[in-house]
């Protein structure tokens, strides 16, 4: 398992706190968030913290199996209960009896094995697949999903009772996108832990500005895919322009709130290289990409810091950057305020 939850922002402060309060009460717990903000890792440190640690941590994965083989994968089953079944087997819910049992991606899981489950959180009890032994249920669920719960209960795609059942206790996990102070932590502790994994392997340490634009990054798939980007710069080892490479631009909101703003801008311009001028002897597609990269960062933040009338605390909530970040933008692309 992994370590501590990393970050010093209001969300991983109160997801902490929370961990505190639940850990030892059994209560059914969900966890909720966009896929790659670490849901896993916070069932992980629920169950380090509570009593039960030195119980069972299972998980089962609702997403990944069809419907025959999640049932009996979470219920078991007896001998010669259907084809191919020439043993018995203990079930999930059966194993992690006394422990933690996390059942992730849970708002996958079809209507029908919904019904089943919420038999088994009701009664406390279950009867494995071609079995009529009844099996007490005495293990602590907790769920996960990234699926808007309530919206899927709307469509009569998830059940409203199993839904009260299972979210006795609701834990959000904040995107990283909305909580950019703990990217330098989690950065932090990823390469300590990265050197200590591929020792004695030549690895790159990302600079102050690598980390400064990595902080204003908007991470669509959140903590996961900082990991791999970060994995990726440290091995290949070749500085600004791989990470230029590694992360995809960012389309900064419109300040008008019309959608069109940035975007028309941007369309009307005129073209970012006069490729007659450039001389194919020094012609390097990696300078040519900085280039044109930093001719539309110039364009995006100018217009920005224009339509809020140089207010650049505005600016970097709309750019979805840090303040630091705009700051160093604007002095290394040269952006003047018009007198």
């Amino acid at each position: 398992m992994e370590s501590t939850l990393i970050g010093v922002s209001k969300n991983i402060q109160r997801i902490r706190a929370l961990i505190e309060q639940v850990a030892d009460t059994g209560l059914n717990t969900v966890v909720y968030g966009e896929t790659g903000v670490g849901k896993e890792l916070v069932v992980q440190n629920l169950y380090r913290n509570s009593n039960r640690i030195d119980k069972p941590f299972i998980k089962v994965n609702c997403a990944a199996l069809p419907d025959t083989l999640l049932e009996s994968e979470m219920f078991g089953y007896e001998q010669g209960a259907f084809t191919g079944a020439d043993r018995r087997k203990r079930g999930k819910f059966e194993q992690a009896n006394g422990g933690l049992l996390f059942l992730d991606e849970i708002g996958d899981m079809s209507l029908p094995l919904q019904s089943k489950l919420l038999h088994v959180l009701q009664g406390g009890d279950f009867t494995p697949l071609g079995s009529e032994k009844i099996v007490k249920m005495g293990a602590w669920v907790v769920t996960a999903t990234n699926h808007d719960l309530e919206k899927d209960m709307q469509a009569g795609n998830f059940r409203e009772d199993l839904y009260y059942r299972l979210s006795t206790i609701k834990i959000y996990v904040a995107p990283l996108r909305s909580r950019p102070e703990d990217i330098p932590h989690l950065i932090e502790h990823y390469v300590r832990l990265y050197t200590a994994q591929f020792d004695g392997k030549k690895l790159l340490t990302p600079s102050p500005e690598a980390i400064d634009k990595m902080v204003g990054y908007h991470w669509p798939g959140n903590v996961r895919e900082l990991q791999n980007v970060l994995k990726r710069l440290m091995i290949l080892a070749d500085g600004e322009d791989t990470l230029d490479e590694l992360l995809a631009v960012s389309r900064p909101a419109d300040p008008a709130g019309d959608g069109q703003g940035s975007a028309q801008s941007l369309s009307t311009s005129p073209d970012l290289l006069d490729l007659s001028k450039i001389d194919l002897a020094s012609l390097s597609l990696k300078k040519i990409k900085k280039k044109a990269m930093d001719r539309v960062e110039r364009e995006v933040i100018s217009y920005v810091l224009d339509k809020t009338g140089w207010n650049r605390s505005k600016a970097t909530k709309i750019l979805n950057i840090s303040y630091k970040t705009l700051l160093y933008k604007i002095k290394d692309l040269g952006i003047e305020r018009p007198q």
